[in-house]
């Protein structure tokens, strides 16, 4: 038996994904509000998220937008302890669910190469 301790699964296009991006949620910030502008085109390209996944990214944007509104703060009443302790926790909450949806670097790798793999190049490919 092998152990896949710390490693994520492959990600891989859904069997019913999304085709067109819904409207970001009115609730939303400005700021949460254009990154789910900014990321809805590449997960519906990917074919990465279904309507079940859409809490999910709502909560990424949210957490995105959190990063920038704090960071507003900043340049205009410079540095607050309290402030910089939720900046950071919505900063590693927002670099966690990117992992989720093939946002970082090292989880799109995951999403191409499953997408691109069809199996063409398997000698035991059966067709």
């Amino acid at each position: 038996m092998t152990h896949l301790r710390g490693v994520k699964p492959m990600l891989t296009p859904d069997r019913a994904p999304l085709t067109k991006a819904p409207s970001a949620p009115k609730w939303m910030t400005d700021e949460a509000r254009a990154e789910w502008k900014r990321i809805m085109p590449r997960l519906i390209e990917d074919r990465i998220i279904t309507k079940a996944d859409l809490t999910g990214v709502e909560n990424y944007c949210v957490a995105v937008g959190r990063v920038r509104e704090i960071e507003a703060v900043f340049r205009t009443s410079g540095l607050d302890k309290t402030f910089f302790g939720m900046q950071n926790r919505a900063m590693q909450t927002a670099r966690q669910l990117a992992a989720e949806y093939g946002l970082s670097p090292v989880s799109r790798a995951r999403v191409g190469t499953a997408a691109d793999d069809d199996g063409s190049d398997n000698p035991l490919m059966v067709q």
